[in-house]
């Protein structure tokens, strides 16, 4: 990608950006009620949010992009960024939730102005949110955190978006999120169904903590899909195992895009001989287990799926270890011994 508008680097090249954007007034509708073309700030190209910046170009809005890595980037730096985009700015920060967030939230802040807005779209805990907006909004800076669900397909299918904050800051960032929201799906009738795929949650921090439960969610989906897979390659009465999978796509009740990616994956590799059975968390199925537990709400499927996907990192569980010690104990059950291996003793 070309620099925008040729852009120069150093203190003289911001002031030109800014000077070449002035005619930009993100968010304001012209005479006819159509949505003027925006300016977005973005930091973070990798799988989502390069994905993310492409949609948003498409939909005719303008996209400054910043990278560490020089070759996706069109600014060089945050400051570049934040000199080459009109008032009032929204730069959107898409990178690893923690601290990368916390820093690049802190820096924006040192850089930006009063009615600028800063959106969070990556998987920071929700708690993260009212310390980010209350340190932006001493400065005048609003903040905006969203949960983004549609990984690489959003591109082409766009993003389900749950967003928090103030009714004024989202407003700024309508144009974006309008841009990045799947088309508006319809009823038997043929109307357009009102909210799918977007939703202003409530305050900052709701759009994280929607996403949170929704991730939560997605663990105890794919933990019922991927026993389900176990038990019907377990048996040697059904035969064609992915095609039962497939036909589960079409008039069940079971049938959602979650399984629509098992079918792929199973097409790719229909023994799934390929992969290990090492599944990691990103830390949201850990929280909403958490955030149940505070509230007193039982989550038994959930919690039981997060349990799950610790026991794929051990090899050779230790839990496992004492329940086959303990039914040998009480019952006489037969265990499997540990192959012993000859040990080279020194002379």
């Amino acid at each position: 990608m070309s620099r925008p508008g040729g852009v120069p680097s150093g203190a003289a090249g911001h002031r030109t950006a800014r000077a070449a954007h002035r005619r930009v007034r993100p968010g304001h509708d012209d005479r006819e009620g159509r949505t003027r073309a925006v300016q977005l700030g973005l930091i973070g190209l990798g799988k989502m949010g390069g994905n993310m910046a492409e949609r948003v170009r498409r939909a005719g809005h303008e996209v400054v992009g910043y990278d560490r890595t020089p070759g996706r980037r069109d600014v060089d730096s945050l400051e570049a960024l934040v000199g080459a985009l009109s008032a009032p700015r929204v730069v959107w920060v898409m990178v690893p939730a923690g601290e990368p967030t916390r820093q690049t939230v802190r820096q924006l802040g040192e850089l930006l102005e009063p009615g600028d807005v800063v959106v969070d779209g990556g998987n920071s805990k929700f708690t993260d949110d009212k310390v980010h907006a209350e340190m932006l909004g001493e400065k005048g800076i609003g903040y905006v955190d969203v949960g983004v669900s549609g990984g690489v397909w959003g591109l082409e299918n766009g993003y389900a978006l749950m967003v928090g904050g103030s009714g004024e800051d989202v407003a700024k960032v309508q144009p974006v999120f309008d841009a990045l929201k799947p088309p508006s799906p319809t009823d038997a009738s043929g109307q357009a169904v009102p909210g799918a795929g977007f939703v202003h949650a409530g305050p900052v921090g709701a759009g994280h903590y929607a996403k949170m439960v929704h991730n939560g969610i997605e663990y105890a989906m794919m933990q019922a899909y991927g026993e389900g897979y176990e038990l019907l390659a377990a048996v040697d009465l059904v035969e064609d195992v992915p095609g039962v999978i497939a036909s589960w796509t079409q008039g069940t009740v079971i049938r959602s895009w979650l399984l629509d990616l098992l079918v792929r994956a199973l097409q790719e590799d229909p023994n799934l001989e390929k992969i290990t059975g090492y599944a990691e968390d990103s830390g949201e199925g850990r929280w909403t287990v958490m955030e149940a537990i505070d509230h007193a709400v039982p989550m038994p499927a959930i919690a039981a799926s997060l349990f799950a996907r610790f026991s794929s990192r051990q090899e050779d569980s230790p839990t496992m270890k004492a329940v086959a010690a303990l039914r040998n104990q009480f019952g006489g059950h037969s265990v499997h011994a540990v192959q012993s291996q000859e040990v080279e003793r020194p002379a």
